[in-house]
């Protein structure tokens, strides 16, 4: 049975965390990873200066659809156990600037964006002074004051033009940008997979500026596919994640470090990785907001999903000396009961067209939001769940978890379902202010409404496993549509502004109109009044 009412979630709470404290899996550690160096680096003594070619965006695109995981959530189609049906207290903070990033039309002083793939993989990050937002082929920057786009659209291997190689000649997408909050650095990836051997495409800029001087590099994971990397910011290295696969085949997740102290110099970097077995996929690596550093000597956190449980590892890497390195976990954290959105396939509705959108509920959404509050330690996260019970509409809510102590003792803090209808939510992004507010951010969609870009929130003061009200960023005017044109996402961004740490800024797509191959995407900011 649902539980919907703030006792019947506050049970269900303490049912959770006794079990996380007392029914945790004995966790394992793993010594002796990969270590490899990158084939190859170089400096971009500026990416101002790079103009793109004529015939970059009309050419056929090698973006590739994320491969599906073998495992979800178990057998069965278990009920919502943590759904909040009704919002409380007042509406989510208004909304602030609101404008069009890349897609369909997209014009900047590099030119227009066509868009030539599905999905466009929809993220980006908020810096000193501009915004950089980046899908599956393109990116752009943005004066954070002013909205207007500075440099772009351009596709993204244009950051790694005169590098040589597949970095340079492929543009395969699945990229990702993050911003070193405590070195004032952007980190931008995207892999290369048009052939075997595959690399990881990594680039971090020499200052604050996203239109200056990188560092790139190219990191090589061999005949294995390393599908869907996501990366997280942490002192002692970036950390980044894939679902390798050896052909159609689920081949588990592999962990990696990448020396982060080597390459906000530019010098030679290697990586550090822990290849799981396959019964472990979809892992995120946690992701440093706020001034606040981890505790010193704190493993970088790593989290995936299972059958009503999280599951936590601690990736704890020495430079030094390899041979100390280790891998811990996981740790089985029992959450809430939940199902996979979908099944973690194709079910989400949309107005006037037959084509139903992927859930991609098969993982955690990015990122894995980490926070040291001084008292506590946090981390952040969602995913896409079942919440109808009959066939005929089987609705779907963005589930979200807070997990405290992850370097001790993890247990879930609070958690719910945000489900206030029953149309579709999927997709969603979290994160905290540094005065411990969260913001929601996700897709909405139903057999009455074209897929719209919404929000929500909640004050840290508010009754724990609540969110308030959710206020609207753009609302569709078309539906995506096509021969079996399903994909949808496959991510967005919820990230925080490093200068106030309490504006929100959240990105992700939706449509101007009904088509094919036509979506755009919206970057929006609002804040919670009572952070200053």
């Amino acid at each position: 049975m649902s539980l919907s009412t703030s006792g019947g979630l506050s049970l269900a709470l303490c049912a959770a965390i006794s079990l996380a404290i007392t029914g945790s899996a004995q966790a394992t550690t793993t010594t002796g990873p990969e270590v490899t160096p990158a084939v190859q680096h170089d400096t971009l003594h500026s990416l101002r200066g790079v103009m793109p070619r004529p015939d970059d965006f009309t050419k056929n695109s090698h973006a590739h659809p994320a491969h599906r995981l073998p495992f979800i959530d178990g057998p069965g189609n278990q009920t919502d156990g943590a759904v909040q049906s009704g919002p409380t207290g007042s509406f989510a903070p208004a909304l602030g600037a609101g404008f069009d990033g890349v897609g369909q039309g997209f014009s900047g002083p590099q030119g227009t964006f066509t868009v030539n793939s599905a999905p466009p993989d929809t993220n980006g990050a908020v810096g000193a002074t501009q915004y950089v937002q980046i899908v599956n082929s393109a990116f752009a920057v943005f004066d954070k004051s002013t909205k207007a786009v500075t440099y772009g659209p351009v596709t993204t291997n244009t950051l790694w033009a005169g590098f040589g190689g597949p970095c340079e000649t492929d543009n395969d997408g699945d990229a990702t940008v993050v911003y070193d909050k405590a070195a004032g650095r952007w980190v931008i990836s995207q892999f290369a997979v048009t052939a075997a051997p595959y690399y990881q495409c990594v680039a971090v800029s020499a200052t604050s500026d996203a239109t200056g001087a990188y560092y790139r590099y190219a990191f090589p994971y061999g005949s294995v596919f390393p599908d869907y990397p996501k990366m997280g910011v942490w002192p002692d290295a970036y950390y980044e994640t894939f679902n390798m696969f050896s052909g159609n085949t689920f081949s588990g997740a592999k962990l990696c470090a990448y020396n982060r102290n080597a390459m906000l110099s530019g010098a030679a970097a290697t990586q550090q990785c822990f290849q799981l077995s396959t019964s472990y996929g979809g892992v995120l690596p946690a992701d440093l907001d706020g001034a606040t550093a981890p505790p010193a000597g704190s493993p970088n956190y790593l989290m995936n999903f299972g059958s009503s449980r999280l599951n936590l590892w601690k990736f704890h890497v020495d430079w030094a000396n390899t041979a100390n390195t280790t891998l811990t976990g996981p740790v089985s954290i029992p959450v809430a009961s939940f199902a996979a959105a979908c099944g973690g396939g194709t079910c989400i509705p949309q107005a006037s067209v037959s084509q139903k959108l992927d859930s991609l509920a098969d993982r955690l959404m990015f990122r894995l939001a980490y926070r040291n509050f001084g008292t506590h330690e946090s981390l952040v996260v969602s995913h896409s769940v079942a919440v109808g019970t009959t066939r005929r509409n089987p609705y779907t809510g963005v589930r979200w978890y807070e997990v405290r102590s992850p370097g001790t003792t993890p247990v879930v803090y609070q958690q719910s379902t945000f489900s206030p209808d029953t149309s579709y939510r999927w997709m969603g992004s979290v994160a905290m202010d540094k005065m411990g507010d969260m913001a929601l951010g996700y897709s909405v969609s139903s057999s009455a409404l074209h897929p719209a870009i919404r929000y929500t929130g909640r004050l840290g003061t508010d009754a724990l496993s609540t969110m308030q009200a959710e206020n609207s960023i753009i609302e569709g005017l078309g539906s995506q549509s096509g021969n079996n044109l399903s994909r949808w996402g496959d991510y967005s961004a919820m990230t925080v502004d490093p200068v106030d740490d309490c504006t929100f800024w959240y990105t992700t797509e939706y449509l101007k109109s009904t088509g094919s191959f036509n979506w755009n995407t919206r970057i929006a900011s609002f804040k919670f009044p009572g952070c200053l």
